[in-house]
């Protein structure tokens, strides 16, 4: 298996156990077969801070440019922010689009 780079949201959360807003936040699944890389920054020159498991979604609270990466769903520049201080390469993620889906981080 591959490994590059993505928060995993577990499957046996409930919306009822969840605030509003993060019962409301997207998910978004990585590509099959990959573990992926969370970076502390949205590139691959910052330190993994975990890997999660193929199979994993994650949610994307927001999104920046960074370092260009080529991956299953193509080369991009942009990188997902699913917690804070961790960054996923959305090359690595099927958003369904090759744009931004969520708001630019500030």
């Amino acid at each position: 298996m591959a490994t590059e780079d993505i928060e995993i949201t577990g499957a046996e959360e409930t919306a009822e156990a969840e605030p509003l807003s993060a019962a409301a936040t997207l998910t978004y699944p990585l590509a099959p077969g990959y573990n992926v890389n969370v970076r502390s920054g949205p590139g691959t020159h910052y330190p993994v801070v975990r890997t999660l498991p193929a199979g994993s979604s994650i949610p994307i609270r927001c999104q920046c440019p960074g370092e260009s990466v080529t991956g299953p769903y193509g080369t991009s520049k942009i990188w997902d922010n699913i917690a804070n201080g961790q960054f996923v390469s959305d090359a690595y993620v099927k958003t369904g689009s090759d744009g931004y889906v969520a708001p630019r981080c500030s």
